[in-house]
């Protein structure tokens, strides 16, 4: 058997991406409370804000408004269906104790985000992994965001300067996480970013072989819609999945 390379965490986050997808429809309340039921320790959601200024938790980011199809900056909240749910829902129906992953779709989300999350519950700001695909994004929002945590999430495609350097560069400027498709991970690359103090993320981990490999190459967060699979892979693997400090 493989022995199991060392994290950066302590805990690793196994995150229900988009709730728990594979058994209920996700991202919606039901599928958030039933992640956390089975077992993740952290949810995953992109987030958007409305024209009225309310962040809801949703993929597309396209809504049918009457006959037209418009994007969610475009309508009010009260324009939405009512399965797609803001993020005080989320937290009124789940509590602030666990991690939360969200993919930020548009710019304005950013400081009304901050402001919700350090009334709510500042704690929680150590458990809010904020992801983008441009890290020039991210460094430009870097004080605005001071307390959570930014992700570069992109592909090993997408890297033309190579692994190295961007490892390098996201350490020097306060971005503390690559996030990558699983098929772009290999225990090399993860002890390359760890080298540099960057943690590895792995998404679309949907089966147990892929799931017990990425956490045997020491990622740091694991990514997926089977939740009840991810968990038992994780049991074995790590053991019991914990919340506790990373």
């Amino acid at each position: 058997m493989q022995q199991r390379l060392p994290s950066q965490f302590r805990h690793p986050i196994a995150f229900a991406h988009r709730g728990a997808r594979a058994h209920a429809q996700e991202n919606t309340l039901d599928s958030f409370r039933l992640a956390l039921r089975l077992g993740a320790t952290g949810l995953e959601s992109d987030i958007w804000i409305t024209s009225d200024g309310e962040l809801v938790l949703d993929h597309d980011g396209v809504v049918k408004v009457g006959a037209r199809k418009r994007t969610i900056p475009q309508v009010t909240r009260s324009q939405l269906p009512s399965y797609v749910p803001t993020l005080d829902e989320l937290l009124n129906a789940c509590g602030t104790a666990y991690h939360v992953s969200l993919d930020i779709k548009d710019p304005a989300v950013v400081p009304v985000l901050m402001s919700v999350v350090r009334n709510r519950d500042v704690s929680l700001l150590e458990r809010l992994w904020l992801c983008h695909p441009d890290y020039h994004f991210l460094e430009a929002n870097r004080s605005t965001t001071t307390g959570a945590h930014l992700v570069d999430s992109t592909r090993l495609v997408r890297i033309k300067e190579g692994p190295e350097r961007r490892a390098a560069t996201l350490a020097a400027n306060g971005i503390e996480v690559c996030n990558l498709h699983y098929t772009d991970w290999s225990g090399g690359l993860v002890a390359l970013f760890h080298r540099f103090g960057i943690a590895a993320f792995s998404w679309d981990l949907q089966y147990e072989p892929y799931l017990t490999s990425a956490l045997r190459m020491g990622v740091d967060a694991v990514y997926s819609d089977w939740v009840d699979r991810m968990v038992d892979v994780y049991r074995q693997e790590v053991g019991d999945p914990e919340i506790g400090p990373l």
